[in-house]
């Protein structure tokens, strides 16, 4: 049997939510890596931050095919570093490059063009870990020198035109190793370096075509009555490219060509016959997947764009460290005000406003660790300052329900039956200011650019964690306490004043209606 309109049954709400916060929580500590902490931005962990700002060499604003295609291409660079937690992002016609954490100087380099490079074979060979302390790359890694040194000695091996070096370097390269030359070769000297995959090490002429000249590249689906039988890659060069190519398959039939973008080798496909149409189709163990990524590689590996350095900004991890402790500081002390003032206006139903909000800071902490996981979301200082305004929001939704249900014990009802009356009536009003607060964020974070959008991330997840617990806990708490004898007792609940108030009311109207009566 339903219970009537405007009452509930409190404990199957609080069941729901218990059954909420125990699923968050074991997702938290059974899922991913285990760890219970929220990922932190760059300003609360400290850490490098780069803008790089695009130029085209006509002077005409970047296309966002080529920003986006920049973006991915830097972001595997970033990746390369090997740091948890770095992200490329665009803001408008720049790129915005974080790396948390220490040691992070290198996201200062990450902004030169790539280039793609077409370079011929002359020796190949499987790659294989060369033995602990013989490689200069192994050197490198033991160094804590600067990486300036470490690409010059790089490059005096690897680059070296004695042929002798070049296959000691071959022999003493280890692919599985961190390659300090990545994106810092030079074109005009021979290059000793590594396919993409670590399978195979390469001895390479200078570049004999630069990336530049390609003017398509396509993934080829499998044509089995053309003897296609599998995924290839398809390429057009420009007139200048096209030439320089077919004169270049011309005299190295039977010869590799290998494709080179940040001095690692993407492909190296033998030439069968010259190829003079100013195409060339790449066959390999390809899917559709690996055709189009290399399609992609080879179609922009060198984008029409160059960057700019218009701001890099390192943050300490001390300051970052500082910044958080001030961050949660001040989001103490506005907690403990709400919460003073709560228990000197409201007594029971102030105690009722703290725990809701301890509550509604679980919930949202275990959806920030969550978040970082799935969709690498970072906490930074705007978002801190989007909970803090947050709690006035939530404290907001609970004063319209107690004021509500005080209106309602003034005109002469009892804590009981004012609960049910007072949340019907308080409901909509919350529901709208939620609403008005969440489309503001909304609004805000698709309009605003960098560290603004976590900001309205958050006060919008706060606005909608708080209806959560507005329904699910503090209106069922209170209907619980309206239920008690003991919580109901003017002194517990603080509604004396109120109630006196709607005793007068209620006698007032009892006897102005016996005098209409006798009249």
């Amino acid at each position: 049997m339903a219970p009537p309109a405007g009452q509930i049954r409190p404990g199957r709400y609080l069941a729901i939510f218990t059954l909420i916060v125990a699923a968050l929580y074991s997702l938290v500590f059974f899922t991913g890596d285990g760890k219970p902490y929220p990922k932190l931005g760059i300003d609360l962990q400290g850490g490098t931050r780069v803008t790089l700002t695009a130029r085209t060499l006509d002077g005409q604003p970047p296309t966002t095919e080529s920003l986006n295609q920049a973006r991915q291409i830097i972001e595997t660079r970033v990746n390369g570093m090997g740091v948890s937690g770095s992200e490329v992002t665009r803001d408008g016609s720049n790129l915005v490059i974080t790396v948390p954490g220490e040691g992070s100087e290198e996201a200062k380099q990450l902004g030169q063009t790539a280039e793609l490079r077409f370079r011929k074979v002359t020796g190949e060979v499987p790659a294989q870990t060369p033995p602990a302390g013989t490689t200069p790359q192994a050197a490198h890694q033991q160094q804590t020198g600067d990486q300036q040194r470490e690409i010059e000695e790089a490059k005096r091996t690897r680059q070296s035109t004695d042929p002798n070096v070049q296959m000691q370097a071959l022999q003493a390269l280890d692919c599985s190793a961190d390659d300090p030359l990545r994106g810092n070769d030079d074109p005009k000297l021979p290059l000793v370096t590594c396919d993409r995959e670590g399978e195979f090490k390469y001895v390479l002429e200078p570049s004999f075509l630069p990336g530049r000249e390609i003017a398509n590249a396509q993934a080829v689906p499998p044509s089995p009555q053309n003897g296609q039988p599998g995924w290839t890659v398809s390429l057009d060069f420009k007139s200048e490219g096209a030439k320089t190519w077919a004169d270049f398959t011309s005299a190295n039939v039977g010869q590799k060509a290998a494709f080179v973008l940040d001095s690692e080798v993407v492909s190296a496909p033998q030439i069968q016959a010259a190829l003079l149409g100013g195409n060339a189709q790449i066959d390999g163990q390809f899917n559709q997947q690996s055709a189009t990524d290399l399609a992609n590689i080879l179609k922009y590996g060198s984008l029409p764009l160059a960057f700019d350095q218009s701001e890099a900004e390192t943050v300490s991890a001390t300051l970052g460290v500082a910044s958080l402790e001030a961050g949660l500081l001040a989001g103490g002390i506005g907690l403990i005000l709400v919460a003073l003032y709560c228990l000197a206006y409201y007594r029971l139903l102030g105690i009722l406003t703290i725990l809701s909000l301890v509550l509604s800071g679980g919930v949202v902490y275990a959806v920030l660790v969550l978040l970082g996981r799935w969709i690498g979301f970072t906490l930074d200082l705007a978002g801190v300052a989007g909970f803090i305004i947050a709690i006035g929001i939530t404290a907001d939704s609970f004063i319209v329900f107690f004021e509500r249900l005080k209106d309602e014990i003034r005109e002469g009802r009892t804590f009981r039956s004012a609960v049910p009356r007072s949340w019907t009536r308080a409901r909509r009003t919350i529901l709208s200011a939620d609403a008005v607060s969440f489309l503001a964020a909304a609004v805000l974070y698709v309009l605003a650019v960098g560290q603004v959008k976590g900001f309205a991330f958050t006060l919008g997840m706060s606005t909608v964690l708080d209806l959560v617990v507005v329904f699910l806990v503090t209106h069922p708490l209170v209907a619980l306490a309206s239920k008690s004898k003991f919580l109901s007792k003017p002194s517990v609940s603080g509604l004396g004043a109120v109630q006196r108030l709607g005793n007068q009311n209620r006698a007032a109207r009892k006897a102005a209606a016996t005098t209409a009566k006798e009249a």
